[in-house]
């Protein structure tokens, strides 16, 4: 029987649930329940997903705007939005979560790509965030 990882889990809630929020018209807890119900396994870690989910939220247009400063061929509206939540998670790994390797946080954008985006998801995630580490590295 394979085990899941609690951390993989919580970011599968964070993504529908922000993916949810982005389209219907009910509350967060609603999305969230629902992600529950439909993606995710057993062991969810609820921490990082409530961590993530309010991050996203309070720093939107922070992330966004780096989404469009390193995907200028593609702006935001663009963008599929399964691939712009996996983003914006991501890069909120890799700004604001200190304690979350640059390297796990881009693998499990590019895993969340391959699960639930299209055939070039992840290749456009990596090459995003791949642009957004450069940098952060630069500075």
């Amino acid at each position: 029987m394979p085990t899941t990882d609690s951390r993989h889990e919580a970011r599968k809630l964070a993504l529908g649930t922000l993916y949810c929020w982005l389209f219907a018209e009910i509350d967060e807890e609603q999305c969230k329940l629902l992600t529950k119900e439909l993606i995710t396994g057993e062991g969810v870690d609820q921490v990082l997903a409530e961590d993530i989910i309010r991050g996203v939220k309070e720093n939107i247009d922070y992330i966004d705007s780096l989404v469009e400063k390193h995907a200028p061929e593609w702006p935001i509206d663009k963008i599929s939005k399964i691939d712009l939540v996996i983003l914006r998670i991501a890069i909120f790994e890799l700004l604001f979560k200190e304690n979350i390797p640059e390297k796990v946080a881009i693998d499990e954008a590019v895993e969340l790509a391959k699960e639930f985006g299209n055939e070039t998801s992840s290749k456009f995630v990596n090459g995003v965030l791949g642009t957004i580490a450069e940098e952060k590295k630069d500075e």
